[in-house]
């Protein structure tokens, strides 16, 4: 059985993989759009050829893109590429990180910024001493 191709809920994934709404959608495609009709142009199985070129140039993909992707085969793809660790990967990363350096580490900075707020206090302290003399 072979598995057809949703080409609105193509523009759908594109379009919300972009970060656009379909009320930006809509303004782009003229303004006999709307959101309301991007909604239900999002539901359609199959989209007429112009107004994927206009999708197309508005969201910068390339019709091909709208027309070919199926959601079920690039999931088999990933998982059959990614499933094995023959491909280099690490999926359980080790960190050599030292929590007792970067404690001291810490402590280093929170001293210096300690130091800088002392000497901040004390340039305020000679300033409102000058002005106490001159009064």
């Amino acid at each position: 059985m072979e598995q057809k191709i949703h080409q609105g809920r193509n523009v759908k994934r594109f379009r919300e993989m972009l970060g656009i709404k379909q009320e930006a959608l809509a303004y782009d495609l003229g303004e006999d759009w709307n959101q309301k009709k991007i909604s239900i142009l999002e539901q359609k199985d199959v989209i007429e050829d112009n107004l994927l070129k206009q999708i197309s140039t508005s969201l910068k993909i390339p019709v091909e893109a709208f027309k070919n992707f199926d959601e079920e085969q690039a999931i088999n793809i990933i998982s059959n590429t990614f499933n094995d660790q023959s491909n280099g990967y690490n999926y359980y990363p080790t960190f050599n990180v030292n929590p007792i350096e970067k404690w001291l580490e810490a402590l280093e900075e929170i001293k210096r910024l300690n130091l800088e707020l002392l000497k901040a206090k004390e340039e305020q302290i000679k300033v409102l001493e000058k002005l106490l003399k001159k009064e």
